[in-house]
């Protein structure tokens, strides 16, 4: 195993038992980039895709069909969370179908 990977685990495992004996501990935060805006026709392509609906395709995403049509226009783009949840979608269709 490789020793930085290992020192991490370490350290990770060490903080996790502070936490849980109720120790004040200093947790890390990764910082992650904002998902990569997606264009309408990526929209369109991923939901035709999936064979869905636009009624559908709202649904699995919970939000309204009127929604996903303004993404589908190019008139909105998809809230942060939705967009994170598109772009998993667009990697492992079959979560949208579970």
């Amino acid at each position: 195993m490789d020793k930085k990977l290992f020192r991490e685990l370490t350290g990770a495992l060490k903080d996790a038992s502070a936490f849980e004996r109720g120790e004040k501990i200093d947790l890390r935060i990764a910082k992650l980039p904002p998902p990569k805006r997606l264009r309408a026709p990526e929209i369109i392509l991923l939901r035709r895709k999936l064979s869905m609906s636009q009624a559908v395709f709202a649904r699995h995403l919970n939000v309204t069909s009127s929604t996903v049509k303004s993404w589908e226009q190019g008139l909105r783009n998809p809230a942060k969370a939705t967009l994170k949840l598109l772009h998993i979608v667009k990697s492992e269709p079959r979560v949208l179908t579970l």
